[in-house]
């Protein structure tokens, strides 16, 4: 008789959030158990309303960086807790920081207490405004430790040397993606990232703000691609930083017209001073996750701007 194969359980931290949502969606829909933990600070119910009943997911209201208390075995702690937006650095510095120390501490000590292999989402902002380009994970960053940012930049770096310390002193078994631009359907709103914020003033026929000249660029991976590019990390072997996202690069003068484009916006494009520390150039070097994950981007940007500008609609 064939012996069924054990459910592994995950537990996704930050589970309401964009990408802990549509990561929640990908463990259940292969098979996973999810445990999600969320405070709902940045996150929103919305996104997870429709896992409601589902026998397979257990939701946790909790702050991560207090202790996490979790009963049975766990295969897999997917770390995406943590405040990820311009208007949230400015708004609430103190918290960002803590998710970013205390709560990938407690989420490594559950890793270490269930023996489960750990990920931990980190970002391309610990390359601060880069110096060189595109950025391979070698690159050990340009980043103002001190600057509206740095709450942001230095939780992650952090959040990175403490996993590798949890891998080399309690032999955790560890992985690090450092995640680049990202969008589609549950970001939020008003957040004040580019995507949403360009969608939703071009469906309401506003003036597009463009920072700067608009000559510094971004390159956006859509979610679908991302997740499964971290997912395929997690199941690898390999414990140092990965980039995962979209090496097509793009100017925010030409991603502007491209918004205007697509939504069939009367908007006209209007110049604002650059932000302090505001990134000049992102562009993420995947040479890594294609070699050792035969990981790329598939979706075109104008497929899935279609999706997350449908889904804007029934916000704005």
């Amino acid at each position: 008789m064939k012996k069924k194969q054990k459910q592994l359980t995950s537990v996704v931290t930050g589970a309401a959030g964009f990408l802990g949502s549509h990561l929640t969606d990908l463990l259940l829909k292969r098979g996973h158990k999810v445990i999600g933990i969320d405070n709902f600070v940045t996150g929103s119910v919305d996104n997870i309303v429709h896992l409601g009943g589902n026998p397979n997911f257990k939701f946790i209201q909790q702050d991560v960086t207090e202790f996490i208390f979790l009963d049975g075995p766990v295969d897999y702690v997917w770390h995406f807790a943590s405040p990820a937006s311009p208007i949230d650095y400015l708004q609430i510095p103190i918290q960002t920081m803590k998710v970013g120390s205390l709560g990938t501490h407690k989420a490594l000590g559950l890793a270490k207490n269930k023996g489960a292999r750990f990920l931990v989402a980190s970002t391309s902002e610990i390359y601060g405004d880069p110096l060189l380009h595109p950025q391979p994970e070698e690159y050990w960053g340009n980043v103002n430790t001190i600057g509206p940012r740095g709450c942001y930049d230095e939780a992650k770096r952090f959040a990175e040397a403490l996993t590798m310390a949890y891998h080399r002193e309690h032999k955790v078994e560890t992985r690090i993606v450092r995640i680049f631009n990202t969008y589609g359907p549950r970001m939020r709103l008003n957040d004040g990232r580019v995507v949403p914020a360009f969608i939703s003033q071009a469906l309401k026929n506003k003036a597009i703000t463009v920072f700067g000249k608009g000559t510094q660029t971004r390159s956006f991976c859509y979610y679908s691609d991302l997740i499964e590019g971290i997912y395929r990390l997690m199941m690898s072997d390999y414990d140092l930083p990965v980039n995962i996202g979209n090496p097509t690069e793009m100017t925010m003068l030409q991603f502007a017209e491209q918004i205007i484009q697509a939504t069939g916006s009367k908007s006209k494009i209007v110049h604002k001073p650059l932000p302090q520390d505001d990134p000049k150039q992102r562009k993420p070097d995947i040479a890594k996750a294609k070699k050792i994950l035969k990981w790329e981007p598939q979706v075109k940007l104008a497929d899935g701007l279609t999706d997350t500008i449908a889904y804007f609609r029934t916000k704005v």
